[in-house]
C-alpha cells in the first residue's frame, strides 16, 4: 500500500511556512513508505535525528478500489472512509533539505511519521468538501481545518495522482493541513476530530 501526501494545499498553511498563498499550478505530492504508519492509539516515540518534530494535522482519504487515470467526476467512487491523521515532520531537517534542493524523504517519511485514526465512511458526510476537523493537544483545539478551504479538492487530488501512481484498495491519501502547525513535546496528549466526534487519540514519549 501507498501513503500519497499532499503538501501546501491550504493557503493559510503556506503563508505561515513563508510561502505563497497563491494555487500551484499543480498539487505538491510526496510519498511515505507503509512503514511510517502508527495506528491503533499508539504513542510516537521522538527520534534523536532532529532537533524539532511538528505535527501536522489532516485529512486522511481511504482508497476503495483499483484506479488509474481517473476522471475527477468519477473520483467518488475510488475512496469509502475518511480520518484525521498526523504527518509529522523534522521541521529542522525538513528546512535544511529544502535550503538544499534535496529530497523530502527522512524528514516526512521516517517511521511512525503518518499517525492514523480510526476511519469513518463518507456516507456519514453530505460532501467532501464540506467536511470539519481539528487537531486538541492536552484538551486546547491548536488547528481547525474545513475542507471547503483546500486549493486542491479529495476528487482533484485523487484524480492527479492516479495519472502518475495506480491507486489501489487500502492506499491512504494525507490531504495536506491546515494553520497552526507545530512542536511536539515529550508528554504531550494528542487528539483528532472529524465533525465533533474523536478519531484519533495518541501520547508523545
Amino acid at each position: 500500500m501507498k501513503i500519497i501526501c499532499v503538501g501546501m494545499n491550504y493557503a493559510d498553511h503556506c503563508k505561515e511556512l513563508g510561502e505563497k498563498a497563491t494555487k500551484p499550478v499543480n498539487p505538491v505530492i510526496f510519498m511515505k513508505p507503509d512503514s511510517a504508519i502508527l495506528k491503533g492509539g499508539k504513542p510516537f516515540f521522538i527520534p534523536d535525528f532532529a532537533k524539532r518534530f511538528d505535527y501536522e494535522g489532516e485529512l486522511v482519504v481511504r482508497i476503495s478500489k483499483l484506479g488509474k487515470n481517473i476522471a475527477p467526476r468519477f473520483a467518488h467512487r475510488y475512496y469509502d472512509a475518511v480520518t484525521v491523521g498526523v504527518d509529522i515532520t523534522a521541521r529542522d531537517l525538513q528546512e535544511h533539505f529544502r535550503s538544499e534542493g534535496l529530497p523530502w524523504e527522512l524528514c516526512k517519511g521516517f517511521d511512525g511519521s503518518a499517525v492514523l485514526g480510526d476511519f469513518v465512511p463518507v456516507e456519514r458526510f453530505a460532501h467532501m468538501q464540506n467536511i470539519h476537523f481539528r487537531l486538541d493537544i492536552d484538551g486546547e483545539t491548536v488547528q481547525q481545518g474545513h475542507t471547503v478551504d483546500m486549493l486542491y479538492g479529495v476528487d482533484e487530488l485523487v484524480s492527479y495522482v492516479s495519472r502518475f501512481f495506480m491507486l489501489k484498495t487500502g492506499d491512504l491519501i494525507f490531504t495536506g493541513t491546515p494553520i497552526g502547525v507545530g512542536p511536539l513535546k515529550i508528554g504531550q496528549h494528542i487528539e483528532g476530530f472529524l465533525e465533533g466526534e474523536r478519531v484519533l487519540a495518541f501520547n508523545i514519549k
